[in-house]
């Protein structure tokens, strides 16, 4: 079983495009997506939900309001703005903003009256799911909620397991823009990272990022460069760059409105004959399969 992880320095390279694609043209595969803070493969894919299960990424302070006396010490404790005097219950009353607390538990260490706990935080939900292409393990975190490493890390050993179980070959991943938690939890103990990159001054800058991770997690790499044709010259600077740091550009793909059609319907860019869509294959689409020999291969 090989585990490829599909990411990039920045977002809207392209990634999910390509993961979708490599999901009609992959055999024996489960899919994931570790882009957890936006996760829109399922827009693609299509899935039925099997089993939703419910993630507790972090915790809130809770106020017990017959223990609290209004002393005001977590008001001062409190270096987030979260806890505030109001009124409640006929007194002057403290009162958590559940939005503004970060969980850091200052408050409920100073506390006198120990009126204010912990409580586990229901942070959002993670899913195993079918899809015509194949099992698809992909979570939705809350609005402005925190600890995606940890919701990725759960999607990961899900999918994992599916994989095990199943005796499949891949695990093909989604995975989070940038170079934070998510993505840390995302590339760790992989064999193949593709980075998307496009011929931009952010997208080249933001893909040399991306690859000084890699190289400190030691995790084999290939570089994909996606709408090249918008700037040959950018794209030709890319390439020396990788040439220049030992890193195989495995693909370049065109700027093709067939692509942009299929996303806009809702479908692959690599769409099966059996599908029921009349989708004539672009340059995209064949540059999408010519890319997935050569990252086949590579995780043979």
């Amino acid at each position: 079983m090989k585990e490829l992880l599909v990411i990039s320095g920045k977002g809207g390279t392209g990634k999910t495009s390509l993961v979708g694609g490599f999901a009609v043209l992959a055999e024996n595969k489960v899919l994931a997506d570790c882009d957890v803070d936006a996760a829109d493969l399922h827009l693609l894919l299509k899935p039925t939900v099997r089993e939703t299960r419910e993630f507790y990424g972090s915790k809130k302070a809770v106020l017990d309001h017959e223990r609290c006396t209004g002393c005001g010490v977590c008001v001062e404790a409190c270096r987030f703005g979260a806890i505030n005097m109001g009124k409640g219950h006929g007194n002057t009353k403290v009162q958590i903003d559940p939005i503004s607390c970060e969980g850091c538990a200052v408050c409920s260490y100073a506390c006198p009256r120990g009126a204010i706990t912990m409580k586990d935080n229901l942070s959002g939900y993670w899913f195993t799911s079918d899809t015509p292409y194949g099992p698809l393990v992909h979570a939705r975190l809350g609005v402005a909620e925190e600890n995606s490493g940890k919701l990725v890390t759960q999607v990961r050993r899900t999918a994992r397991s599916m994989a095990e179980d199943q005796g499949l070959d891949y695990i093909i991943t989604d995975g989070p823009p940038g170079i934070g938690c998510p993505v840390i939890s995302s590339i760790s103990g992989v064999d193949l990272a593709l980075i998307v990159t496009e011929p931009t001054v952010a997208g080249t800058h933001d893909m040399e990022r991306i690859l000084q991770l890699a190289r400190h997690f030691d995790t084999k790499t290939m570089v994909c460069i996606n709408k090249y044709d918008l700037d040959e010259g950018k794209a030709e600077e890319i390439e020396r760059y990788c040439h220049d740091e030992g890193i195989q550009v495995a693909g370049k793909i065109p700027f093709d409105e067939e692509l942009v059609n299929a996303l806009a319907r809702g479908v692959p860019a690599v769409t099966p004959a059996d599908s029921g869509f009349n989708q004539r294959e672009g340059r995209a689409s064949k540059a999408i399969r010519e890319l997935w020999m050569k990252v086949s291969s590579c995780l043979e």
